[in-house]
Order: structure tokens, then sequence, then C-alpha cells
């Protein structure tokens, strides 16, 4: 990972932050491609009730319009928590290539932590992960809202 890697992890922690001043759980997600954010999302399924409204997969599908293709193939997606199995699943659709991880999901997780979704070599695609990019800063938003929510 590098600098850049560092840059991009830092908006998606931005959008975690706004999602989380909304009273969403705060995970925030962009796509790069090229050396260029293309399309930022974050959690937004209590706002609109919808179980999908995820972070990444509003990226994704931010990112699919901007590029007028379905396919991300020379996309790489950084995400402040470990994808579900619905955003997994979504990742591999897209053909994402390179998914740069905060931090993992312990009940979640669906890129290696609980399930496998991403690294499923029975699947037509596996993209590369990684994980631990600003991941303290993700567990540290992620607990600070949770412990503010059982405080209400």
């Amino acid at each position: 990972m590098d600098k850049d890697d560092t840059y991009f992890m830092r908006m998606a922690l931005e959008e975690a932050m706004a999602a989380a001043d909304a009273g969403e759980i705060p995970v925030g997600a962009v796509v790069v491609r090229g050396g260029e954010p293309i399309a930022r999302g974050r959690n937004d399924n209590r706002a609109r009730n919808n179980p999908a409204g995820h972070a990444e997969l509003n990226a994704i599908q931010s990112a699919a319009r901007v590029l007028g293709n379905e396919r991300l193939v020379d996309c790489v997606l950084y995400v402040t928590k470990e994808p579900c199995s619905m955003c997994a699943g979504a990742m591999v659709h897209a053909r994402i290539a390179r998914v740069v991880i905060a931090a993992e999901d312990a009940k979640y997780g669906a890129c290696g932590t609980v399930l496998s979704v991403c690294g499923n070599e029975r699947l037509n695609h596996v993209p590369e992960i990684e994980f631990g990019l600003l991941r303290d800063e993700s567990i540290r938003m992620l607990s600070d809202f949770f412990r503010n929510l059982r405080k209400k």
C-alpha cells in the first residue's frame, strides 16, 4: 500500500463520518480508477428504508453510472469496514480489481473473516483484497457510534 491508498481511505473515512452524522452505521467507500476518485458511497439504509443501502453498493452503483458500464475491471474500492456477503457479491459481479479494507468485520465479513466470497476460486472473478489500512481510525469511529447509540 502507498500514500495514494492512504489518501483514498481517508476519503472513505470522511464518507463514514457523514453516515454517522446522519445516524447511519459509519461505513464509507470510494471507487478509484486511474488514480482518480470516480464515486463515493456511505451507508444510508435507515434513511431510505433500504436494506441494500450499504456504502459499497452505493459507491459501486455510482461508479457504474459514471463509467456507463456495469464492469469496473480497472477500479479499486476503498472501504472502511469489511463488506458483507451482499456487497462482496456485487464486487465480484462488477469485476473490481482490488479492494482495500480498513477493518475486518467479525460478524458479517465476507472477504475472509467470516465468509470468503471474494476469495472463492469457483466464482468467475477474484479481486485482490488488502486489509488494515487506517484500521484503528475505522474501528474507533464504529466503536464511538455504537457506544453513543447504546446511551440513547
